[in-house]
C-alpha cells in the first residue's frame, strides 16, 4: 500500500481492506503503540469544501500518530481564489508534504490531483463521486458490531443521487458475497444508474426501491440515513420540498430488529429525530470514532509502515 493513491474504495483490494481494518482495530485496543508511527511526516489537508468531521478527522489521526498537518479549510485561503490551477496548487502542496487529503467540490478532481503528485493523494471527497474514507469508516463500523460485511441486508436512505458516501458504500458493499440492497428515495433522488448497471448488476446483487422507509424498516440489517444536500440542487425550491422527505424516528424504530445498526455519515440536520440517539442501535457517533482509526491505519499503510501485519 505504501506510496498508494486512494481515489475511490475499489482502489484497494480485499486483502488490502482487511489489512486496514486489522490494523485499525490493533491501534484501537492500544493507541499508545502507535504514538512515533509517522514521527517526522507532514500530512497536508486541502478542503475546497467545508467539513468538519473529516478534515478533523484526518488530522486528528496524523498527530496521534506523531506526524505534523499543514493546509486550509476553504478554498478562499489558497492560491486558488486568486486562479490558480488545481495542478500548480497540488504540484506545490507535494513539495512540502508527505501525504495529501483533499475535499474538493468537483467530481473527479482528486484524480486530476494525483496525475500531478508525486506524494499520495487521499480522496476526502470530491462533488457527489466518491468518499472512500467514509466507506472505510462505513466498513470498519459494520464489520465491528455485525462481526461480518457479508449476507447483509441494507438500506440506503434519502439522498440516493448526490450522497456521495452512499455511492462509495455501494460500491464497497457490492464486492462482498450475499449482499442486498434496499434503496429507500424519492424518484428525484434516487441512485444513478451508473450504480445499478455498473456495480450492482454486473456482481449479482439483488436489490429493490421503495418510497416508504417504514415498509421495508423491518427487513434491514444495516440502515444507511443520509441527509438531503442543499448545496447539491440549482433550485432551491426542489430542495424545500424533498428535504423532509424521511426522518427516522423512535416511533419508526419499533418496526425494526432489535439488532439493527443506524449509521450516518453526518453531518445530521433533522433526518434522524435526536430522541434516536439514545437508542442502543444508533451507530453513527460510533462511526466517528472509527474514522479517526481507520484513517490512522491508513496513513500508516500508505506511508510504508509495515507493523502490525498477520
Amino acid at each position: 500500500m505504501k506510496g498508494k493513491h486512494l481515489i475511490e474504495p475499489g482502489d484497494f483490494s480485499i486483502e488490502e481492506l482487511d489489512d486496514l481494518f486489522s490494523l485499525a482495530e490493533k491501534i484501537m485496543e492500544n493507541p499508545s503503540a502507535f504514538t512515533e508511527v509517522c514521527r517526522g511526516k507532514i500530512l497536508a489537508t486541502l478542503f475546497f469544501e467545508p467539513s468538519t468531521r473529516t478534515r478533523l478527522s484526518f488530522e486528528a489521526a496524523m498527530l496521534r500518530l506523531g506526524g505534523s498537518t499543514l493546509g486550509f479549510a476553504e478554498p478562499n485561503a489558497s492560491s486558488t481564489a486568486k486562479g490558480e490551477s488545481l495542478a500548480d496548487t497540488i504540484r506545490t502542496v507535494a513539495a512540502y508534504s508527505d501525504i495529501i487529503a483533499m475535499r474538493n467540490p468537483k467530481e473527479g478532481a482528486a484524480l486530476l490531483a494525483s496525475q500531478y503528485s508525486e506524494k499520495p493523494i487521499i480522496n476526502a471527497g470530491d462533488g457527489g463521486h466518491h468518499h472512500p474514507t467514509q466507506t472505510l469508516t462505513d466498513l470498519l463500523t459494520i464489520r465491528t458490531i455485525k462481526g461480518t460485511t457479508s449476507g447483509l441486508t441494507i438500506g440506503l436512505c434519502g439522498d440516493l443521487k448526490f450522497g456521495r458516501t452512499v455511492h462509495s458504500l455501494a460500491k464497497a458493499m457490492a464486492r462482498y458475497p450475499g449482499n442486498r440492497f434496499v434503496l429507500i428515495s424519492p424518484p428525484e433522488l434516487e441512485i444513478p444508474d451508473y450504480i445499478i448497471n455498473r456495480v450492482f448488476k454486473p456482481a449479482g446483487v439483488s436489490f429493490s426501491r421503495v418510497q416508504q422507509m417504514e415498509e421495508v424498516l423491518g427487513d434491514l440489517d444495516i440502515l444507511y440515513m443520509t441527509r438531503v444536500q442543499k448545496e447539491r440542487f440549482f433550485n432551491e425550491q426542489d430542495y424545500i420540498r424533498l428535504k423532509d422527505s424521511y426522518i427516522l424516528t423512535l416511533d419508526k424504530l419499533r418496526l425494526a430488529k432489535k439488532d439493527l445498526c443506524v449509521l450516518h455519515p453526518l453531518p445530521r440536520v433533522n433526518e434522524i429525530a435526536p430522541e434516536v440517539d439514545s437508542d442502543p442501535r444508533a451507530a453513527y457517533f460510533l462511526q466517528v470514532q472509527f474514522g479517526m482509526f481507520v484513517r490512522m491505519a491508513l496513513i500508516a499503510r500508505v506511508l510504508g509502515y509495515e507493523g502490525g501485519k498477520k
